[in-house]
């Protein structure tokens, strides 16, 4: 069993904000990120399920073949950090839908390796200029430069969370 890390005070001495005693939840990060997250996600969701028939998981795998080609399914598990059994049903839907073939892994014969199929390839071409359309929707009320600053805070706090996995 996996000892529990208490964060101490001197984890938020560098920064001074976080120090406090007391919990606000609407004052709490990882609270507002993740209503954040639901918030955006459910906006994406429900256009993509209405336009497409597509659930969230489904366009991730899709958008993570057209990018990187050819993978199999725990590269997707890594690369979006959905878990296995999400990235598994979402392939096996896909693959019904005959949006993608999946294959045997030849160089280890027990995974899989998936890949769109010309009907998925064309099917991510529809999605991309939505999936665009949406986010310039959410984003309308901030300048570039809020976008870029943005961003950059979020690659940086997964980052940390990644390192904070990583001691435990």
């Amino acid at each position: 069993m996996r000892r529990r890390r208490r964060l101490s005070y001197s984890a938020c001495a560098e920064s001074p904000h976080l120090a406090r005693s007391h919990l606000k939840l609407d004052e709490f990060l990882p609270y507002r990120l993740s209503l954040a997250s639901n918030a955006v996600s459910q906006v994406i969701a429900q256009s993509y399920a209405d336009l497409f028939g597509l659930k969230m998981h489904e366009w991730r795998v899709i958008t993570v073949l057209a990018e990187d080609g050819e993978l199999t399914q725990q590269d997707i598990v890594g690369r979006t950090k959905m878990d296995k059994v999400t990235v598994s049903r979402a392939a096996h839907v896909l693959e019904r839908r005959k949006l993608l073939r999946r294959v045997t892994n030849t160089e280890d014969g027990r995974s899989l390796r998936l890949s769109l199929t010309a009907d998925g390839q064309k099917l991510y071409a529809r999605v991309v200029p939505a999936a665009l359309e949406l986010e310039a929707e959410v984003l309308k009320g901030l300048s570039a430069r809020e976008i870029s600053e943005l961003k950059d805070v979020l690659r940086r706090l997964e980052e940390a969370a990644t390192r904070v996995l990583a001691r435990r």
